[in-house]
Order: structure tokens, then sequence, then C-alpha cells
């Protein structure tokens, strides 16, 4: 039998053979997202006697705390594992003492909630101040108008304990104040809840894409300001690695970069730096632009909230919150069946 001739060059590579098939693509996959991985945002609103559609996110109401209940229950037998609560009050006041109140409407809910859910649905709470606030500041105005970082951990303390207290699983401060995640993991530890986890706000960015969120929650700042002052200038990559690690260091369980989308380097890049869970918000801004642009038939919106969000998991996320949650999972229910 004569030898085989010599090889003198390797095959022409064809990476297109292993995408020919819906079935082949599947196989080859390296991202997949599923519905638990994935944090349904809902808004819960004093004095309301039926759910208000918020105009700016298309699908998505202000809940009564009958609606509510209600959705989460859905929400469950949908497969969703995890829901975090903002409050919309009634009355505001420059301390925004309704974050911290034992009655206000997020530790009303969460009570309603633990006494539906138990440990079947993970209930995390945003622990902040700004929508309670008059003047719409994530924290306690100093004498200049500006944010008080250290008189604010005090609240931030207060209302870590009372969402606890309530039946929270886990709190997320988002207010990006130095410190606040040590005060809160000190308060909670020192009122006996040493197994309530922190989802820390650990990059928030001064983004432009929060204007439904605060439609959603009633928020305006006073004077026309912003917080650039104390959330991160989005120019800044590595100052992000200075947040996480300094929440880390002060108890954080888990760390968040906000928002998603516009900031995918951020989450690839403490994905690789950390080992905690890395979650990320796909913001108010980012869903509705996909809406939008859905409704005036310019792309089409599932395959776009699919893109983006697998995108985000693709980063590096393992935790995603996003108003498209409900949507997804109906979506990997309808087809199941």
């Amino acid at each position: 039998m004569a030898p085989a001739p010599p090889l003198t060059g390797f095959p022409t590579v064809r990476p297109r053979r292993l995408r020919r098939t819906a079935a082949l693509r599947d196989l080859v996959a390296e991202t997949e997202l599923g519905v638990s991985d994935l944090v349904a945002p809902l808004f819960v609103r004093e004095a309301i006697d039926e759910p208000r559609p918020i105009e700016s996110l298309p699908g998505v109401v202000q809940h009564t705390r009958d609606s509510l209940r209600a959705e989460v229950e859905q929400l469950a037998t949908l497969g969703v594992r995890s829901v975090i609560l903002f409050g919309v009050p009634v009355e505001k006041d420059p301390l925004g003492s309704g974050a911290y109140d034992p009655d206000g409407i997020v530790q009303v809910a969460l009570r309603d909630l633990a006494a539906d859910v138990g440990d079947s649905v993970v209930l995390m709470a945003d622990l902040c101040v700004d929508e309670y606030t008059s003047h719409g500041h994530c924290g306690v105005l100093d004498e200049r108008g500006s944010v008080d970082n250290d008189a604010t951990l005090a609240l931030y303390a207060r209302a870590a304990v009372a969402q606890a207290e309530a039946g929270a699983h886990v709190v997320a401060p988002s207010g990006m104040m130095d410190g606040q995640v040590g005060a809160i993991r000190t308060a909670l530890d020192g009122a006996g809840f040493d197994e309530i986890a922190i989802l820390a706000y650990s990059a928030k960015y001064a983004s432009g894409l929060y204007g439904p969120f605060r439609d959603a929650v009633g928020v305006e700042i006073a004077g026309g300001g912003d917080r650039k002052g104390y959330q991160q200038d989005w120019r800044n990559r590595r100052e992000a690695v200075v947040e996480v690690l300094a929440d880390l260091e002060q108890g954080a369980d888990m760390v968040m970069i906000k928002p998603a989308v516009t900031y995918l380097d951020v989450i690839a890049t403490i994905r690789e730096l950390v080992d905690v869970p890395v979650a990320a918000y796909h913001v108010s801004g980012e869903y509705a632009m996909i809406r939008a642009a859905a409704a005036n038939g310019w792309i089409d919106g599932d395959v776009v909230a699919l893109e983006q969000l697998t995108a985000i998991k693709r980063a590096g996320a393992g935790t995603i919150l996003t108003y498209f949650t409900r949507w997804f999972a109906e979506r990997v229910a309808e087809a199941t069946r």
C-alpha cells in the first residue's frame, strides 16, 4: 500500500458548519440565559385602589398592595425566584423617613409577601431614600444643599433594619454613599440580622438612562440638580474597581453594576476581578428604548431584548435586574408547553 501523501496545509476552517441549524447552534452556545438569572423590579404605591400604568415604562405598573401580591404569586408560578421592591409614598420629607418607618410602604409590602411566599421567592428591597425625600436626593442635605454622606449613613442603617424586620432576604443599598455597606452591615448584625445579605449597587453611574424610573417613583431633584457628586462618572472604569473592592471589604455579599448594556466593559472587568456574585441592572431607559423602537416598527423588540439580556450575562453578570423578567419567563413557559 502506497504511503499517504504528506500534509501540505490545513483544511479550510469553516465555523459556519456549527451554525447551520438551530439545534447545532444550541449545542455549542457559550451563554445560556435562564429565568433564575433574572430579578423582577416591582413598584408598590400607597393609597391607590388599582394598579397605575407607567407611561414611560410600557407594560410596567405601580402596584397596590393586593396587586403586588398577585403579581409575585404569578411570577413565582412562571419560575421567577427573585423580586426587588421600590416604594412610592404619599408623603415625602427632607429625611425620607418613609424609607425606615416600620409602616412605610415597602416595609408593609414586605410583610405581605413574606406571609405569602416565605423563603420560596427572594425578597429584595432597594435601600435608598430618594423616593421618600422632598428634595429627590439620595440622602440628607447639609446647609449648603449638598448631600451629607455621614448623616445619610445613619438613615440607611435604620432602613436596613426596618426592611430586615419586615421580611427582606436581601437589602440593596443604591445611594452610592461612601461607607454605606459597612454602616448597614454593622446595623444588621447588631440587630440580630447577620443572615440578611447585602447586594451593593457598587458601581452606579450618573446615567441619563434613569428617566422612566424617576417617573415610576415620582422623583424630581430639587432645583433641576443631579447626582453627579455621588454617583460615578461614566467616563471612568477603574474607579468602579475601587468602589467594588471597598464594598466587599465592608461586607457586601453581592455587587452590582448599573446601568448594564452601556457598561458591559465594567461588568466584564469586575467579573474577572472578584469571586462573589456579580449583578447588573438593565435599567428603565434601556427597557424603554427597546419598547419605543419596537412600537414604531424600527426593531424586533423581542429579539433585541433577548440579545441585550444575553449580552449582559455573557459579559459576566450572573444576576440581572430587568423589567423584561415577566416577558422572558412567559416566553420560556410558552416554549416548554
